[in-house]
């Protein structure tokens, strides 16, 4: 049953962001760069990418704490809803402080400022949206929490293409309305989740206790700490960009950097959704010692099918596809894509073992490999970025993330006796190969565009991801549309 209800749960939350997300990644935001020019995107995006540095600060842990919380005890949900979202509030007033000041230590001024306030405030929301869509995910109503995982970005959507294509302002696109179109999109998806909640839990009104809030910072700790260490080796690189290259360069390399690092993050987004649902998933079957090894399975599957066939894909494929979105760049951003896109595999994978670990509560080790990864990435960009500029800070994100990947793994076999035999490592290395092989034949020997190429690519994979039985025909005739 849990295996059923999770196939059909992920296959809804991955067709609403796959109908949703690429239009926003592919159409609204390469638009507003293809608008706006590679150094004033540049410079939003590593503005952009300075804020993520602090945003440990706005949430503390209690989102992902609160989401295994609830999992295991639905009750405490509207105990504790009026005291957190009071607790997350004044979190939000300290992180907007500490960010600035950390902005006017390291030298922002005039529109960096601009850029980062509105930036900031974005941050804000969204960590509310998430810590209101943990209550939905934890009392296992994935469908709704699926609808709300694309909100933001379909009012991003709407707003962006009046601004980008509507034809009713005089002046240029400018990047600040890009963030206002953010800012908008996030205060109508927090109404939107609250009055759902509201709906399931009855009235409430704002509270403060102190002794409740240091409790659950208390416990939230160990999470935030993980988050802030995430943060850091997952967002630092295009900041060490913009600080590091001199500034004759430094704004357009982090343009080509963040042209490659949006199809990264695209990508990452649909692993990530795996977690959403896994996280509570986990906590739940972990409490009630529930057998792992169903979901394990089939959520290695999917997402070894996904990540390789996508980055497959994009490396055979990669100047079509870059020239496709971009009209300058190509070429620099071709080669940081050769290393910066294999950074799906490795960060999938930590998305099963990662959260089957934080489900189970092993931070302090979660928090021990994040801190490795940390030292090994700032010291991989610091000697990188100088000589390979962008590719070097893609080289250094590929061999952190793949180090994370590997410790995560081994840290699962270890502390929760998952046993290898779990993944299917022989129907993965078949479908590997053979695709790797199948797709060389394609771009080799078809008399066709990169386009159709491209989709004959993909139709290749499904097929043959069947055929390897690598995901079987039985998976898809098990979905069963029963909520929990």
């Amino acid at each position: 049953m849990r295996q059923k209800d999770f196939i059909f749960n992920i296959f809804i939350l991955l067709f609403l962001n796959l109908l949703i997300k690429p239009f926003w990644v592919l159409g609204i935001d390469v638009g507003v760069q293809n608008r706006v020019g590679a150094e004033q995107y540049g410079l939003y995006f590593a503005v952009f990418n300075f804020t993520f540095l602090f945003n440990t600060i706005l949430d503390m842990g209690i989102t992902n704490f609160n989401n295994r919380n609830i999992a295991r005890h639905n009750h405490l949900l509207q105990k504790h809803i009026s005291g957190i979202i009071t607790l997350k509030l004044l979190l939000a007033a300290l992180y907007l402080v500490i960010t600035f000041i950390a902005a006017l230590f390291i030298g922002y001024e005039g529109i960096q400022l601009k850029i980062l306030l509105f930036a900031a405030i974005n941050q804000a929301l969204n960590s509310l949206i998430l810590y209101l869509r943990s209550n939905i995910s934890a009392l296992l109503y994935f469908k709704i929490d699926s609808v709300l995982s694309v909100l933001d970005r379909l009012l991003m959507i709407l707003i962006c293409s009046f601004l980008l294509w509507g034809g009713r302002t005089t002046e240029p696109f400018q990047i600040i309305w890009f963030l206002y179109a953010q800012t908008a999109a996030y205060l109508i998806t927090v109404v939107v989740a609250l009055t759902i909640i509201l709906y399931k839990i009855g009235r409430f009104k704002l509270s403060w206790n102190r002794s409740f809030a240091l409790m659950i910072l208390k416990k939230s700790f160990p999470f935030a700490i993980l988050y802030l260490l995430m943060s850091f080796y997952n967002r630092i690189d295009s900041v060490m960009i913009e600080r590091i290259l001199p500034s004759s360069i430094a704004a357009y390399q982090t343009g080509v950097y963040a042209s490659v690092f949006r199809l990264l993050d695209a990508l990452v987004m649909i692993s990530y959704l795996f977690s959403v649902i896994l996280l509570p998933l986990f906590s739940k079957m972990l409490k009630n010692k529930e057998e792992l090894t169903p979901i394990i399975h089939v959520s290695f599957s999917l997402l070894f099918f996904f990540s390789t066939t996508a980055v497959v894909i994009l490396l055979f494929f990669r100047v079509p596809i870059l020239e496709l979105l971009y009209r300058d760049h190509i070429s620099a951003s071709a080669r940081v894509l050769q290393f910066l896109i294999p950074c799906l595999i490795p960060i999938s994978f930590t998305y099963i073992f990662g959260t089957l670990l934080t489900a189970n509560g092993n931070m302090k080790m979660l928090n021990i490999t994040s801190l490795v990864g940390i030292a090994l990435n700032i010291a991989l960009n610091l000697i990188l970025i100088p000589r390979l500029h962008a590719t070097g800070a893609a080289i250094a994100s590929l061999s952190t993330q793949t180090l994370i990947c590997v410790i995560q793994f081994f840290l699962a076999l270890r502390i929760l006796g998952v046993s290898i035999k779990v993944l299917p490592i022989g129907k993965t290395l078949l479908y590997l190969i053979l695709f790797i092989g199948g797709v060389y034949l394609i771009n080799r020997f078809l008399p066709f565009s990169s386009l159709y190429m491209i989709v004959i690519s993909c139709i290749f994979a499904v097929s043959l991801a069947f055929a390897t039985q690598l995901i079987p025909l039985s998976l898809l005739k098990s979905l069963k549309i029963e909520d929990e």
